[in-house]
C-alpha cells in the first residue's frame, strides 16, 4: 500500500504550488506537532484518517449487480489540520479550508465526494487558531483503465498496484490467453515442393503433422523402403521432415531429406494434411 502512504505528501506538494495558497505552508506531520512557539505563518498538516476498499459491482444486461473480478471501490478520508496565527483571525481557518477543497475539486483529478470540518479552537501555546477538517475521496480502481480519479497522486492501476503486477503471485493476460487457447490446429494441401513453411501466427513449442486418412508410415517390403507421412517437433528438435520456425513450422519433404531408406512425405502433391501447434 505504498501508493496510499505517499498520497499526503503528493497532495501537500501539489497544494503548495497553488497560487491562491502561496501564503500557506503544507506539511505531512499529521496531526501537526505543537511547539511552544508563537505561530508566524499559516500551516496545514495533511494526513490520512481512514481508508476503505470494497468490492465493486456492475449491472449486467439483466440489471443484476455482478461483482467485478478486478475492480474495487476505494474511499480515502484525508485530514487537514489547519493552524493560523491569532493575528490572521479565526475566519482564516475556514477560508484556507474552502480554498483547499475548491482547488482539489476543480483543479485536480480527485473525486471529492464529501468534505467537512469541526469547530475552531484556540491554542494558547502557539498563539494560533486550529481547525480540524477532512475530505472524502472516492475512486473506482480498475487495472485495465487509465485516468482514475487518483491520477494526480496515485498509481493509475490499483491502490495495491505493485502487488497486483507481481507476475509471480498473479497470472498475466498472456497466461490467461494461453489457458483459453493453448493450441491451434488446421489443415493444408501438399504442393510437392521440397521445402515449405506453414505459418501458425506464433512460435510453437510443439507441432505434430500427419496425412489425413493415411497411415503414419507405409513400407514397401519388396524394395525395402518406407515413406513417412507423420512428423513431430519441439524446441529440442524434430522427427524426419519437420522443424520449428519463429512463426510456425517448416516441412522438409522428398528425396533430398531421405534418411536411410525412409522418405519423408509431409508435402506430397494433392495430399491433405492436418496439424496441431501448441503455444
Amino acid at each position: 500500500m505504498s501508493e496510499i502512504s505517499a498520497m499526503p505528501a503528493a497532495i501537500a506538494a501539489w497544494l503548495g504550488n497553488v497560487p491562491a495558497l502561496a501564503a500557506v505552508r503544507f506539511i505531512t506531520v499529521y496531526p501537526a506537532a505543537k511547539k511552544a512557539v508563537p505561530l508566524k505563518t499559516s500551516v496545514v498538516a495533511v494526513g490520512i484518517e481512514d481508508i476503505s476498499v470494497t468490492d465493486s459491482f456492475t449491472a449486467n444486461g439483466d440489471g443484476v449487480l455482478v461483482r467485478d473480478e478486478y475492480c474495487r471501490q476505494a474511499a480515502v478520508t484525508v485530514g487537514f489540520d489547519i493552524h493560523v496565527p491569532f493575528s490572521a483571525g479565526g475566519a482564516a481557518c475556514y477560508d484556507i479550508f474552502t480554498d483547499i477543497i475548491d482547488c482539489l475539486s476543480f483543479d485536480s483529478d480527485l473525486n471529492i465526494t464529501e468534505s467537512g470540518c469541526g469547530e475552531i479552537a484556540a491554542d494558547r501555546d502557539t498563539d494560533a487558531f486550529v481547525l480540524g477538517a477532512r475530505a472524502l475521496i472516492s475512486a473506482s480502481l480498475c487495472p485495465a483503465e487509465s485516468g482514475t480519479p487518483f491520477g494526480s497522486f496515485l498509481d493509475k492501476e490499483l491502490l495495491c498496484g505493485s502487488h497486483i503486477r507481481d507476475t509471480v503471485l498473479h497470472v498475466t493476460q498472456t497466461d490467461k490467453d494461453l489457458w483459453n487457447t493453448p493450441f491451434t490446429s488446421g489443415t493444408y494441401f501438399g504442393n510437392g515442393v521440397a521445402t515449405r513453411v506453414i505459418e501458425a501466427g506464433f512460435a510453437p513449442r510443439f507441432v505434430a503433422v500427419w496425412a489425413l486418412q493415411m497411415p503414419p508410415v507405409t513400407v514397401d517390403f519388396t524394395a525395402q523402403t518406407a515413406e513417412s507421412r507423420f512428423g513431430a517437433a519441439c524446441a529440442q528438435g524434430g522427427s524426419q521432415g519437420i522443424e520449428l520456425t519463429a512463426g510456425g513450422f517448416r516441412l522438409l519433404s522428398g528425396a533430398s531429406y531421405q534418411v536411410g531408406n525412409c522418405l519423408p512425405r509431409l508435402n506430397e502433391a494433392a495430399t491433405a494434411y492436418g496439424y496441431v501447434c501448441f503455444k
